[in-house]
């Protein structure tokens, strides 16, 4: 059997499972209140399997592309603490982002590059001359949905360790933020009370900082042209 025939089914198999199950019942902040206290004795009566537990559910649920990282970003900094849910978090979701690059990569890329061969060229180009910034961009930026992200850097031609370390550092920043309003779990009503304006425009401010190498280079580039 074809090699993308056999990830599609893997991978769809996971994804139909999860809803066939009703398992995004069980993620909701009112859920995570109501069994904070017993996850957190799980946690304590064996803290190293419960914390690779965390991490491969985390991991599932990022590489498969299936709704619930928020809440479980918020549970991690509920039951480890602020700094250490975000390592956690930072763990699972950049291995799962990774794998998921890698199926989008093996699975859709040349058809992608077939279908829209002009778009994804200009794409391409701006990812070789300054991958780390774009990566960097587009995590930092929560315009951008994560699992589209993985995808869609999939099918362009950025190297997968340049992929793997600006997503390991790109997130870090918005883990920490749900991470820490976990740690406080109980001053939240609602996931939105988490993401209010300042945050968002903080994040929007990095990712912007990111671009500067990318609008320097272009600067030089229009100096040298005009000599």
């Amino acid at each position: 059997m074809n090699k993308k025939i056999i990830l599609l089914v893997f991978f769809g198999s996971g994804v139909l499972l999860f809803y066939l199950l009703d398992l995004q019942q069980h993620l909701s902040l009112e859920n995570l209140k109501i069994n904070r206290d017993r996850l957190d004795v799980l946690y304590k009566e064996k803290p190293v399997s419960f914390v690779l537990g965390f991490i491969g559910v985390y991991f599932l649920f990022v590489a498969l592309s299936l709704p619930g990282a928020t809440i479980l970003t918020l549970a991690a900094g509920a039951i480890f603490g602020a700094t250490s849910g975000m390592l956690v978090v930072n763990i699972g979701a950049t291995l799962g982002a990774t794998v998921a690059f890698i199926f989008a990569r093996l699975v859709f890329r040349e058809w992608v590059e077939n279908k829209f061969r002009s778009k994804i060229k200009s794409i391409n180009e701006g990812f070789s001359r300054n991958p780390i910034s774009y990566i960097l961009f587009l995590r930092l930026v929560p315009l951008f949905p994560f699992f589209i992200v993985n995808l869609v850097s999939g099918v362009t031609q950025v190297r997968l360790s340049v992929y793997f370390f600006g997503t390991m550092i790109g997130i870090m920043p918005g883990s920490f933020i749900y991470a820490n309003a976990g740690s406080n779990l109980a001053r939240i009503e609602t996931i939105s009370d988490i993401a209010s304006p300042g945050v968002l425009g903080a994040l929007v401010l990095l990712g912007l900082f990111s671009l500067v190498p990318i609008f320097y280079q272009r600067y030089k580039l229009k100096n040298v042209e005009k000599e």
